[in-house]
């Protein structure tokens, strides 16, 4: 099986390990990434003006070639599946934004967000199934108490997005299950980090960095995993003394299916 993938600025940048370890995986687990062709980055960021169309653009530009290849698309990073698929919404609910984005690009047929956004972890527990993955893992991280930092933007707002419970969430930690280690449960794994005001604001930041790992490491956790290259930026930078280690998911994904040395 195929998907159009949208990697994102950040995974074909500084985070290019994450991209490889995900496209590696893919294909232990027998499914493709297929990169969209001068992808355009979706602004990181859904712009909040009812009447805002221009940043917006991007991500349809991407949904269309979705779209055109029969293909749902599929992103690793929080924000770009947070643009996404919000975009993707307006695109299919919002009459006014539809109409505009149409008209300006001159698309051979009008989108009209048939497009199916998915995030890798939604591929993993929706097609591939964790029961499927777990019989697949070849180097079990048995022994690992791991904690899943969500985050914002995977979750909320929970109507548009429908990754998971937003107050509850559960795919991460059985995506850890999955892997053989033991998920840990802590109070802030879905609070915000202060990752968009970490330069305005830095020690703002620093104090919900610090908080996270604190709760997190009272609870037994001896390192996180995150789907948000922003998440994980701005807790790698973190000045706790109960800081742990923090992984991109998809880096002790390949770690258990055995192709992180490949990468």
């Amino acid at each position: 099986m195929k998907y159009s993938y949208y990697p994102g600025c950040t995974l074909k940048n500084k985070a290019q390990d994450l991209d490889r370890y995900a496209r590696l995986s893919a294909v232990a687990l027998g499914f493709e990434l297929e990169e969209i062709p001068e992808w355009q980055c979706c602004g990181g960021v859904y712009p909040l003006g009812t009447d805002e169309i221009a940043t917006k653009l991007a991500s349809v530009r991407a949904l269309n070639y979705a779209k055109t290849q029969g293909q749902d698309l599929v992103t690793l990073c929080s924000a770009c599946h947070h643009v996404l698929k919000r975009v993707n919404d307006d695109m299919k609910n919002v009459e006014d934004i539809r109409t505009r984005a149409n008209n300006y690009m001159q698309l051979d047929e009008p989108y009209a967000g048939e497009t199916k956004v998915m995030h890798f972890l939604e591929v993993l527990r929706d097609v591939v199934g964790f029961d499927e993955l777990a019989k697949l893992v070849k180097n079990p991280l048995t022994d690992r108490k791991i904690g899943a930092y969500y985050g914002c933007l995977t979750l909320r707002p929970g109507k548009i997005l429908e990754f998971d419970d937003p107050e509850n969430p559960q795919i991460m930690e059985n995506f850890i299950k999955a892997l053989g280690a033991t998920p840990v449960i802590y109070s802030m794994r879905n609070e915000c980090c202060g990752g968009y005001v970490s330069l305005k604001d830095p020690e703002f930041a620093k104090n919900r960095t610090r908080q996270i790992f604190e709760n997190s490491t009272d609870f037994g956790a001896d390192c996180l995993i995150t789907a948000c290259p922003l998440c994980m930026y701005n807790l790698n930078k973190s000045d706790s003394e109960a800081k742990v280690p923090v992984y991109y998911f998809t880096e002790l994904l390949a770690e258990a299916l055995g192709v992180k040395e490949e990468a």
